[in-house]
């Protein structure tokens, strides 16, 4: 067999470990994962290379009915990957309710490519009810390929990737053999910020909260980022920034922290707030952010 690449899209509810999944397959941490729901919001490309394969992983938001055209968008992206894929992995886990999604669930059974159904979370089930589990995944798609997986404790993985590898198409790579993804640096710079911030606040904040990178400056020895955190009200500004500042601080030192992780050279962040009323029903800033 020649060489052999495909679009490798994943797919699932919120909070179900896609983003987990994704960066234990490509060994990356390329999506944010935090506890709350909807924290992936765009189409985030990871890219896995042998001397015979390339298989091009997509994590994508998780599926939800629209409340906002910032979700509408971030629907667009699931809707493209299923459009695009050569495989998909419809990830659900343990805890998950079956039927949320039957739209989505209707077009995977009516799509002509293979798919992997992955129970995720194992590890908070019992054996007995991953095994009731299956038995109803294979009643609604029983064509998929089951696997059963802890994402966290990597079991499983290995299967996955091992499928993945018996059912990529033959076809020349989709992109050089040496990319790792399709994202800019400057992405995964408000990924990490917009990450610190799921985590520091609570309720509906994270949600109103957008990154923007004002400043990427790679200088000799540091490198400079400038990013302004757009809110969408008044209010949520003040808690953005805390008594006296602490908790901005606290949100850009944990970031600062990652940053220089992942990029792996010292950072210097400044990080800056401003109101940006209502940008997530206004098409006009959905766009500047990326959304399409």
């Amino acid at each position: 067999m020649g060489h052999r690449s495909g679009f490798v899209n994943i797919l699932g509810n919120p909070n179900v470990g896609k983003s987990t999944i994704m960066n234990a397959l490509v060994g990356e941490n390329l999506s944010i994962i935090t506890s709350k729901v909807q924290t992936t919001r765009h189409r985030i490309m990871g890219i896995v290379n042998g001397d015979d394969f390339q298989i091009v992983y997509s994590d994508t938001p998780g599926i939800v009915k629209p409340n906002y055209k910032l979700h509408e968008s971030m629907m667009k992206f699931v809707s493209s990957a299923l459009a695009d894929a050569d495989i998909l992995l419809y990830v659900t886990d343990v805890g998950d309710d079956i039927l949320k999604n039957s739209e989505y669930l209707s077009k995977i059974r009516r799509l002509k490519i293979p798919v992997l159904l992955l129970i995720n979370k194992i590890d908070l089930g019992s054996r007995e009810q991953v095994e009731m589990l299956t038995d109803k995944w294979k009643e609604i798609l029983p064509d998929a390929f089951i696997i059963p997986l802890s994402a966290k404790e990597r079991f499983n993985l290995d299967k996955v990737f091992g499928q993945i590898l018996e059912l990529l198409p033959e076809s020349p790579p989709y992109y050089p053999k040496d990319a790792l993804t399709d994202k800019s640096e400057r992405f995964f710079a408000s990924e990490i910020i917009r990450e610190k911030v799921f985590i520091n606040y609570r309720k509906e904040v994270p949600y109103s909260t957008e990154i923007e990178i004002e400043e990427f400056m790679d200088t000799e020895d540091i490198l400079r980022i400038r990013a302004i955190i757009h809110v969408s009200r008044e209010t949520q500004k003040g808690i953005i920034i805390g008594n006296k500042g602490a908790a901005l601080k606290r949100t850009g030192t944990a970031a600062r922290i990652d940053l220089e992780e992942f990029f792996g050279r010292k950072v210097y962040l400044e990080l800056f707030v401003k109101v940006n009323k209502d940008w997530r029903t206004r098409e006009n800033q959905l766009k500047r952010f990326g959304y399409r």
